[in-house]
């Protein structure tokens, strides 16, 4: 049985009782209440029954230099399975369990406590109940209230606070330190968090970085020990998703399977997001045949099967080598293009797929007995390329194969399936500029790379909002790269010149940490084109 990890010795000091971030990474205080750092030389109250230490959890040989790309990106090398914390059907309504009416006015929200902060309360309540705010924006409101801010929000407020901060497309450093802190706050006021906030929290302490290290893993234990032991939340389906998928992106595979097993122990149901996580899990094992069978094993269990889904097979299926099946499936999906209505599928963002996901787990569990319901469901599905799809693809031919002919097939497909270019898109096909060119006899030439430079200056200029989209940090490091790799230094110097003044988007110290990344590049006389 899975009680609670034990944490190695080199982490021995840590409270067990911290709500913050990895021991790795600075603790971000809330600018009026000052450090709230828990003191480790409290004891946490936590009386472990039957701890145990994983086997081989130090030392499995399981390595996890394929977890990610190292470019800020995820594809084969990492594809994106399906967040459930993002996707937690148990925030449909995050404020079920507060007793609050969401009929209330806002002034009746506002603690009575907090008078002479009403005009702070009331710009955040705006910023918080309007789907368009940035995080940004509602933290640094919420930091103008006074110390442990929560204590000045109605139960309401914070739990929509605490919601709008753990949905984000990309898990960051910054993010997650605005989401502990919170947490911090909320434990210091004395707040019970609700199981789905305690998830979030797990999450982020174990995938805020692009690679996630055994402190990450270690990181977000200690939090699920806390919330079960001393918060006495027990965990359900979406809690030990979330375990399951950063033990596996960690490499930490003893730690996985027995996460899985307790979720067995406990008589807890796999859900949409448990399926689609073992296909990923046997993917970055190379298990070719276990994708499959996690496949029609979630096929057998009435999930509904989207192009989500099939992207992650098709990911899994590249990282076990077998790219004929994984372009069996591709070819598949192309020839589901056009439905009964002739019609392109509308292209969608990442916060409309997450909500698909959700009302598709939420459908399979209500229609699980209903198995006509099911088909005609089934049926309504779009499972046609999109633009992760190719992304997968083009990253593994950049990475792997280095064919550049299969490349163009694919954009060509993109072209045809009316899925505009991205900048995840650029990013790989300039880093396999980066890999493949420079040598005699290769297909990745200067002139070409010359061709796809224009093409996305075309689509800069008629970007009106700054290239946002296709002149993200790694995408400009990769096209310096590439143009060192293929051309020189001269020429790279000047291409950076003129992505500094395209690259509206970034900050003079983002600029700055990029030419620093670059610097041995830039500085670099060998590089060139040999032919």
């Amino acid at each position: 049985m899975l009680d609670y990890y034990h944490e190695p010795s080199n982490f021995s000091t840590a409270s067990s009782s911290g709500y913050g971030p990895p021991p790795s990474v600075p603790y971000l205080a809330s600018p009026q209440s000052g450090d709230v750092r828990h003191d480790p030389s409290k004891p946490s109250g936590s009386k472990l029954a039957g701890e145990i230490q994983p086997e081989g959890f130090e030392h499995e040989g399981v390595t996890n230099d394929t977890t990610s790309s190292g470019d800020g990106d995820s594809a084969i090398h990492g594809a994106r399975v399906p967040s459930d914390d993002d996707s937690n059907t148990e925030k449909a309504d995050p404020f079920a369990e507060a007793g609050s009416s969401h009929s209330e006015l806002p002034n009746s929200r506002i603690d009575s406590g907090a008078a002479g902060h009403h005009k702070a309360i009331e710009k955040l309540q705006i910023f918080l109940e309007d789907e368009t705010s940035t995080h940004e924006q509602i933290y640094e409101t919420y930091s103008q209230l006074p110390s442990v801010g929560v204590k000045y929000l109605s139960e309401h407020y914070r739990r929509l606070l605490l919601h709008r901060l753990s949905v984000i497309e990309i898990k960051s450093k910054a993010a997650m330190l605005r989401y502990l802190t919170l947490v911090d706050h909320m434990k210091e006021a004395s707040i019970p968090l609700l199981q789905a906030e305690w998830n979030s929290a797990i999450a982020y302490a174990g995938r805020c970085f692009a690679r996630v290290a055994a402190s990450e893993v270690e990181a977000a234990l200690r939090i699920w020990k806390e919330m079960e032991q001393e918060a006495e939340v027990k965990s359900g389906t979406v809690t030990f998703n979330i375990l399951f998928d950063i033990a596996i992106k960690a490499g930490k595979y003893v730690l996985a399977e027995m996460i899985l097993e307790e979720m067995k122990t406990r008589g807890l149901e796999y859900n949409r997001f448990s399926y689609v996580s073992l296909i990923y899990y046997h993917g970055l094992k190379g298990n070719g045949g276990a994708v499959r069978k996690a496949y029609r094993d979630m096929v057998d269990a009435g999930q509904i099967i989207d192009t989500v889904v099939m992207n992650c097979i098709i990911a899994s299926l590249l990282r076990a080598n077998e790219l004929p099946a994984a372009e069996q499936v591709y070819e598949r999906m192309k020839r589901l293009v056009y439905r009964k209505t002739g019609q392109f599928v509308p292209n969608s963002d990442w916060r409309a797929s997450r909500d698909l996901g959700r009302a598709l787990d939420r459908a399979a569990r209500v229609m699980r007995n209903d198995e006509e319901g099911l088909q005609r469901l089934q049926a309504e599905q779009f499972l046609v390329p999109d633009l992760r799809t190719f992304s997968i693809f083009i990253d593994y031919h950049t990475l792997v194969t280095g064919e550049l002919r299969r490349v163009t097939a694919l954009l060509e497909d993109m072209q045809t399936l009316r899925i505009p270019m991205h900048g995840r898109i650029f990013m790989k096909i300039f880093k396999g500029f980066a890999y493949h060119g420079g040598v005699k006899y290769t297909s990745w030439t200067r002139q070409r790379l010359e061709t796809v430079w224009t093409s996305l200056l075309s689509i800069l200029d008629e970007d009106r909002e700054g290239g946002s989209e296709h002149m993200m940090k790694w995408t400009v490091i990769w096209i310096v790269r590439a143009f060192a790799r293929c051309c020189g230094r001269a020429r790279a110097l000047q291409i950076w010149e003129e992505v500094r003044d395209r690259w509206r988007v970034a900050g003079d110290d983002e600029k700055g940490a990029v030419e620093h990344l670059l610097r041995n590049v830039l500085e670099d006389e060998t590089n060139g084109d040999t032919h």
